[in-house]
């Protein structure tokens, strides 16, 4: 199936030149990168979270797979929805699935399934391409929305990716197995600035502990409207089981910053998990 950008226009630059300037504003140049089990990036519009996402893929090689996990916007498609084959456009080209890796997650997963209309609409993983495209074209990616956020469902996810990226190894050598797993979310949304910080620093930690049940809760008993917490603690579950050591925070932001209002925001974090 090919799939058509459906926020092409108005969270990013429409036209391919154009786009290439946008993201290139917002990267950092002159930092070493380095091999990452996986990131967590925002994915609002460029004005507002383009500093944050810049920041965190500057700092990372991007493999040959790329896992994209977000949350599921528009209630449409399956508790887990991964697109299956096909491509999606975008204006700087288009990115391929990758169809082996699908049908991998799929096999060790209780609850993903394979579905194309959850992914119609949804932006959260559309956005991330643009600055993956940036620094090269030589990917292909996994697809995947959560609506299910229970904490079964972001066990079961994040464990069937880390099997699959293993099963990949043992098949095809390290190579074969270099995947960059990204959580696509936004942090609080609609507080003050002061409470949103407040209230992220207490999320943030946990991710940073790579923690995913410390992070479940954390969200649950703060009441903390981080709209890919399920993403996140999937990308938690998968990098525990792929050996990850460390957690780093690359920038925290909130739109307050860029709006100049500082009476509702939305807070945004990038993280690389090594």
């Amino acid at each position: 199936m090919i799939r058509q950008p459906a926020v092409a226009g108005r969270f990013y630059e429409g036209s391919p030149a154009l786009l290439k300037k946008e993201v290139g504003r917002f990267i950092v140049e002159g930092i070493k990168k380095e091999r990452a089990i996986g990131v967590v990036s925002p994915h609002a519009g460029y004005i507002y979270s383009g500093a944050v996402a810049g920041a965190v893929y500057s700092h990372v090689i991007i493999p040959k797979t790329i896992i994209l996990l977000g949350p599921n916007h528009t209630g449409i498609g399956k508790a887990v929805s991964v697109f299956p084959e096909g491509e999606w456009v975008m204006p700087n080209g288009a990115v391929v699935i990758d169809t082996k890796m699908v049908g991998l997650i799929l096999k060790h997963s209780k609850t993903a399934s394979a579905d194309y209309h959850a992914h119609q609409y949804e932006h959260s993983l559309e956005v991330q391409i643009p600055f993956l495209q940036y620094f090269t074209t030589d990917f292909s990616i996994v697809p995947i929305t959560i609506m299910d956020t229970s904490l079964r469902t972001c066990r079961d996810i994040g464990e069937a990716i880390a099997q699959a990226v293993l099963e990949r190894r043992k098949g095809e050598g390290e190579k074969g197995g270099d995947v960059l797993i990204v959580s696509s979310t936004d942090m609080t949304h609609y507080e003050t600035h002061d409470s949103a910080k407040a209230k992220d620093k207490k999320a943030i930690d946990k991710i940073l502990a790579l923690d995913p049940e410390g992070l479940h809760k954390t969200i649950k008993e703060n009441n903390i409207s981080m709209c890919g917490f399920a993403p996140t603690t999937a990308l938690l579950y998968a990098a525990r089981m792929l050996g990850a050591k460390e957690a780093r925070l690359i920038k925290y932001m909130t739109s307050g910053e860029v709006s100049g209002d500082y009476d509702q925001v939305v807070g945004y974090a990038g993280v690389v998990i090594k």
